[in-house]
């Protein structure tokens, strides 16, 4: 009965963003809310910026439907309030909003920072933060005083991660649903219902967004971009997860001890590339803040490949870190197996290096 319910607010969610979204891109063609190309992004023709608008209230409608059925079809269940829930419908609702001001009016950078460092401390003032690392570099409980700050930078650097990753069409919504898939299942073998319906709200209206972002047409208005309204959003969300995931607390989840690795994995593409954009600009001197063209989409460009391509080979990659970590859990240990994914990710790196070159072409952009 639970996976029906989840199912229910997959479905629901899929129908709202059927609807909403053409109404955003109306609503954006009218307004002229466009995502306008320059030097640094990969696109040629002004485009709608708005389809993360519809992720939350598609999750939240889907989602509240599909609780209320489940209440009232299941006999003692009870649903309690926590204080780490306020704190994250809190923090969602901030988030969202400054990114939908972003998509519209813009704030500079050093704003929306300091609004993701506001919100992500909202988490371990009540009480929810990363406590265990679960034997990575031989660490297991952290203390509150180490555990708190550490759960900030995680948040804000995942937010970070899943928006800067959105360069090129699909890519950003496609790995955040290998996420949000692999953390649904997490949650719902512990039979955490409640995020099981909220993820599946999220997941659902990823669908529809992706249509129109991967296969909608320019000429006839059916394209659209998410913005930061949504990948703000998405990362917020699966920020939360992997730190909720991640934290031991022995009277929600019993400890597993394939926590850290199993969060680190699902996003680990995108972390890696966030990371490593951040290694290359200091070797060359350049603002870490700053923008430019050496994201891992931009250099499979480089190298070659179509849009599409580059796409399919990042989901590819992504897959292959999942898989690849699954059939090393029992065998050796985590901190041996994040070595061996930053050497696969590193030569996976080295071989788009000689395609590029073969090209006649650097493998940094500085713009």
């Amino acid at each position: 009965m639970y996976l029906a319910i989840c199912l229910l607010s997959f479905v629901l969610s899929v129908v709202c963003g059927f609807v909403i979204i053409p109404k955003i891109m109306a609503f954006c063609q009218e307004r002229k809310l466009y995502d306008v190309p320059d030097a640094r992004k990969v696109h040629k023709n002004a485009i709608p910026r708005l389809g993360g608008v519809s992720f939350m209230p598609s999750m939240l409608v889907a989602a509240l439907v599909a609780t209320i059925v489940w209440v009232n079809t299941s006999k003692g269940c009870k649903i309690s309030i926590s204080p780490w829930s306020i704190s994250f419908a809190l923090g969602l609702a901030v988030i969202y909003i400054t990114g939908l001001l972003d998509d519209i009016f813009g704030l500079q950078a050093k704003v929306k920072f300091i609004i993701q460092v506001a919100v992500s401390c909202l988490l371990p003032i009540s009480w929810l933060y990363l406590n265990n690392f679960y034997g990575f570099c031989g660490i297991h409980h952290i203390p509150f005083l180490v555990g708190a700050p550490l759960t900030v930078i995680v948040l804000v650097f995942v937010m970070n991660a899943i928006n800067l990753i959105d360069g090129i069409d699909g890519l950003s919504a496609s790995l955040s649903l290998i996420a949000l898939g692999g953390f649904f299942y997490a949650f719902f073998i512990e039979q955490l219902w409640i995020y099981s319906i909220l993820i599946a709200g999220l997941m659902g209206v990823l669908i529809p967004y992706m249509y129109y972002n991967i296969w909608g047409k320019v000429e006839k208005h059916q394209k659209i971009f998410m913005g930061d309204s949504g990948s703000l959003t998405l990362g917020y969300i699966l920020g939360v997860m992997l730190i909720k995931f991640c934290m031991h607390n022995p009277n929600v989840m019993p400890y597993r001890k394939g926590s850290m690795l199993l969060s680190i994995t699902l996003l680990i593409v995108p972390i890696f590339d966030v990371m490593r954009v951040i290694i290359v600009r200091l070797q060359h001197r350049k603002p870490i803040f700053g923008a430019d063209k050496n994201h891992i989409h931009h250099k499979l460009i480089r190298a070659g490949l179509s849009h599409h391509k580059a796409l399919i080979s990042i989901i590819a990659l992504s897959f292959f870190f999942v898989g690849i970590n699954l059939l090393l859990f029992n065998h050796i240990l985590v901190t041996w197996i994040i070595c061996i994914d930053m050497v696969a990710y590193i030569l996976f790196h080295y071989g788009m290096d000689i395609a590029i070159r073969k090209k006649g072409n650097s493998p940094f952009a500085e713009s």
